[in-house]
């Protein structure tokens, strides 16, 4: 089957490299990495900066109290954000090196954290990675290794599978959750050829949408890899996407007008060239974040 092409809007601009979208409380929140800031966008593309996060933030989540939680990726830091500004949530160092990447929340408060081996895409070896869970008592351990290069991630809406995105592996794989947060039983859920997968969602009909870095756009897809509906953002990176608005049916995405190897150029210069987008579809948002 031919996937149904959708045209994306752009809601707003003005950023550097977004990422981490979440929909939480009539709002889209993100990570502004290289702008080292945490922004909310409203549905009308109205951006606030909400703090300002020394060493890159990148993961979000929200607590069950609503308290957000954002990764400092240079930090290796779980932080908590309050009306004061930033709090020491959980200390990442002892178990990832450096640059932790992209984070789930679940219903009860457990924080699952990636480690994503950001310095392959320069050209280093293609390291495997891993995923660290925070549980509510602040304890920390590693609950999934050998994942190549694991980024995206989510939960379904029983709490019971975790998804992640392995960009290296252009697929995406499947872990059943624990009563006590563990992960066991790695599997496939898709296979994505070269779509190089980035960023995560998932809808109510247990499909997956994808940031494709490989294919310029975003798609949607069900467990198995058939591939139903793509949105173009040619010549910019689809880096994640994130379901949510009134209806739960507009996906929001952060693009950026970049490449892999002009990361460091835009770490350097702090040039904005990132993007919200926006387009409607026909299956509403589901599961966590």
């Amino acid at each position: 089957m031919t996937p149904i092409e959708i045209e994306p809007n752009i809601l707003t601009g003005g950023l550097v490299f977004p990422e981490s979208p979440r929909w939480h409380d009539g709002k889209l929140w993100l990570s502004d990495i290289y702008g080292s800031k945490v922004m909310t966008v409203d549905a009308e593309g109205h951006a606030e900066e909400v703090v300002r996060v020394r060493g890159w933030p990148s993961g979000l989540g929200f607590l069950p109290d609503g308290r957000p939680l954002v990764v400092s990726m240079r930090a290796r830091m779980v932080h908590s954000i309050g009306p004061e500004g930033l709090g020491a949530y959980a200390d990442l160092t002892d178990l990832i090196g450096i640059d932790p990447n992209d984070m789930v929340v679940d219903g009860q408060g457990r924080a699952y954290v990636g480690k994503a081996g950001a310095y392959t895409l320069f050209g280093g070896p293609k390291a495997l990675g891993y995923l660290v869970l925070v549980t509510p008592q602040r304890e920390i351990r590693i609950v999934a290794d050998g994942l190549a290069n694991p980024n995206g991630l989510a939960i379904t809406p029983d709490g019971g599978t975790l998804i992640v995105a392995e960009s290296f592996a252009d697929r995406l794989s499947a872990f059943d959750i624990a009563a006590d947060g563990s992960l066991t039983g790695h599997r496939v859920f898709a296979e994505l050829g070269e779509l190089g997968p980035d960023g995560i969602c998932l809808d109510a009909e247990g499909a997956v949408w994808v940031g494709a870095t490989g294919s310029g756009g975003f798609v949607r897809v069900r467990e198995g890899g058939e591939i139903t509906h793509r949105v173009p953002t040619p010549g910019r990176w689809a880096v994640a996407p994130m379901l949510g608005g009134e209806d739960g049916k507009t996906l929001f995405m952060c693009t950026a007008q970049t490449t892999v190897y002009d990361l460091r150029r835009i770490r350097a210069e702090g040039r904005s060239d990132g993007w919200i987008e926006t387009a409607r579809v026909e299956t509403p948002r589901a599961g966590w974040p």
